[in-house]
């Protein structure tokens, strides 16, 4: 009877011991094939998430435009989609809020640009009228800034046409001559450039104010509500992996390039974002007169109802 009790003793010992002291909570991350990746990637890498509770799963999500959709059908728990299309989201009717700031323009941006192709004859804002402009989801980040410079420019971006293209399809779509141009970001656009098939024509975002929020973290509400404890976790994980890519770029460009199956020259010259977790009223605030000025969203919106403390 003793041996049976001290091996039941020791199964029961083993059973515990088994047992992780903090069982991690999981979360889906969907995502778009971007450098804004690194500080995810290199929280997963280094067990920032894992040390603050949550296991972080990534789930490609092919285009921006793509992501209110991916949430609502419960495909992520939390979703990365541009300030444009989330507010457009918001204003028809869906319930998803913004759980965290991600990266916002900066003054001095290299990472993004309008990429013409050599035959275009595209020299002028003004000769883009007529063309076929090539932009990574239809009313999107890049392809809602472009018009907003256009009309900078004084040119009327409706005499535009836009074709919607992802990231890694751009360089063949503009060799092919399918569209004249494309509205790039990094590795992708120094690729292009580099292979000779398009020419920067502008670092477009240097024309715009500092600040704005370029992507949010986004979930459905319901989710939200449930589970402050994860976007907590969520935050401050992130946060350690900003800090790491900011001190350690060339290993930030590094993982990103792996992830993303690039040589590491295509991703030397990015800069890394600015990227930030707090997301205030006035990250937002300018995307809801740039977007009511063409006609994307109707009335107001309430930043209040729409940002997570």
């Amino acid at each position: 009877m003793k041996r049976i009790a001290a091996y039941a003793t020791a199964v029961l010992l083993g059973a515990f011991a088994a047992v992780p002291a903090h069982a991690q909570k999981k979360v889906t991350f969907g995502h778009q094939q971007v450098f804004d990746l690194a500080p995810v990637l290199l929280a997963q890498d280094k067990g920032f998430f894992a040390k603050h509770g949550i296991e972080v799963a990534l789930k490609p999500i092919p285009l921006n435009s793509q992501n209110p959709a991916a949430l609502e059908a419960g495909e992520v728990d939390i979703a990365m989609p541009t300030a444009s299309v989330l507010l457009q989201a918001v204003n028809g009717g869906l319930d998803i809020v913004a759980v965290s700031g991600y990266t916002e323009t900066v003054k001095d941006d290299s990472n993004f640009g309008i990429v013409v192709r050599p035959e275009s004859n595209i020299k002028t804002p003004a000769d883009f009228v007529g063309k076929k402009v090539g932009v990574p989801g239809l009313n999107a980040f890049l392809h809602v800034m472009f018009r907003e410079w256009l009309t900078m420019k004084g040119v009327d971006w409706k005499k535009v046409e836009y074709v919607e293209t992802q990231f890694p399809q751009m360089e063949g779509i503009l060799k092919s001559g399918s569209v004249d141009a494309v509205v790039a970001i990094q590795p992708f656009m120094s690729r292009i450039i580099g292979t000779k098939t398009g020419e920067l024509m502008s670092n477009f975002i240097r024309d715009m104010p500092a600040g704005m929020s370029i992507t949010v973290f986004a979930s459905k509400k319901a989710w939200a509500d449930k589970n402050q404890d994860a976007i907590k976790a969520y935050r401050a994980g992130f946060d350690e992996g900003s800090a790491y890519a900011h001190a350690n770029p060339d290993e930030a460009r590094a993982i990103v390039a792996k992830f993303l199956k690039l040589p590491p020259p295509a991703v030397a010259a990015v800069s890394i974002p600015k990227f930030d977790s707090k997301l205030r009223d006035s990250n937002l605030a300018p995307w809801v007169s740039i977007m009511k000025s063409q006609g994307m969203i109707r009335g107001d919106v309430n930043l209040k109802n729409v940002i997570v403390p």
